[in-house]
């Protein structure tokens, strides 16, 4: 989803036939959408990586499709990037109880770690919060790296893919509730879920169990399905701008005149955009860790 693949996808599908304009649309959906291929060219030289295509496993009447995709492949990129920066890291840092004090880039990480430690974990989960850190510092670098992916030449960010951000809200919805199942118990955690006010007649307590379950339900599950939504709509969001910015190059390209400026405009509003991307990109994946930890800290005190 990048801007070098977006201009050549513009270049071969141009207009075929008098009266008829490049095909945005398609150049869009083409860079949006997850693909069986990556294209990695420039300048018309490159190649297209062809991903390999499994034997689908028939479970029943369900089908179940393993095949590695271009989303697929950014994932797991993100992961090996993160491993690849934050096990050097990790050595350093344990170092730094040993013999020496860590200096250069792990010094710059162990600031931000020590952050999220303090500002984002311990200050919205509490009591018992430095065993969550591990799991929402990774949330907040693996989606970083997967978002910042989106904007460098030949990639594609894999949070533009709901179903990528709905397996995170997933993973993150079952460690909620498994967190206040374990810190309040199992009669404590039911009343998460079925709850009435103390003091009410037997009456009262019958019909806020009937009015208030469904609405803890819906709750719970809201939660993860925002979570899902936000980073999806927000990635999608600025791909789109960008790629729009850009199609104006090619919606104006046979005026007589003023393609020039036209052009110059689109090229500067798109730069901005991008600048704006990256800020969204570090803001987006702040705002998943940090709502993690949130709800991590409500359900631990939902009294």
């Amino acid at each position: 989803m990048t801007l070098f693949g977006a201009l050549r996808y513009l270049q071969e599908h141009a207009a075929g036939g008098v009266g008829e304009g490049p095909d945005l649309q398609g150049m869009l959906m083409h860079h949006l959408s997850d693909g069986k291929d990556l294209d990695v060219r420039f300048m018309g030289k490159g190649f297209t990586l062809h991903f390999p295509e499994w034997n689908p496993i028939h479970l029943g009447s369900m089908t179940l499709n393993l095949s590695p995709t271009k989303y697929v492949f950014f994932v797991v990129l993100a992961a090996i990037v993160s491993l690849a920066v934050f096990i050097p890291v990790g050595r350093a840092l344990r170092a730094r109880y040993t013999d020496r004090a860590p200096h250069g880039f792990a010094n710059a990480m162990e600031a931000m770690i020590i952050y999220f430690r303090d500002e984002v974990v311990r200050r919205t989960i509490g009591h018992g919060a430095d065993v969550y850190t591990p799991y929402i510092l990774t949330l907040f670098f693996f989606i970083l790296f997967m978002n910042l992916f989106g904007i460098v030449p030949f990639g594609a960010s894999a949070t533009g893919n709901l179903s990528v951000t709905g397996a995170l809200a997933i993973l993150t919805f079952i460690l909620v509730e498994v967190s206040g199942m374990l810190s309040l118990g199992f009669k404590g955690y039911m009343r998460t879920i079925f709850y009435a006010p103390p003091g009410l007649n037997p009456a009262g307590k019958a019909i806020m169990l009937v009015v208030m379950t469904p609405v803890e339900i819906l709750g719970k599950l809201a939660k993860p399905f925002a979570l899902a939504i936000r980073l999806f709509a927000n990635m999608t969001a600025g791909h789109t701008l960008t790629l729009s910015l850009l199609g104006m190059i090619f919606m104006f390209a046979n005026l007589a005149l003023g393609k020039w400026a036209i052009a110059g405009a689109s090229v500067g509003m798109v730069m901005a955009v991008l600048i704006l991307e990256v800020f969204v990109a570090f803001l987006q994946a702040y705002i998943f860790a940090m709502l993690t930890a949130v709800f991590i800290g409500l359900i631990r005190h939902a009294h």
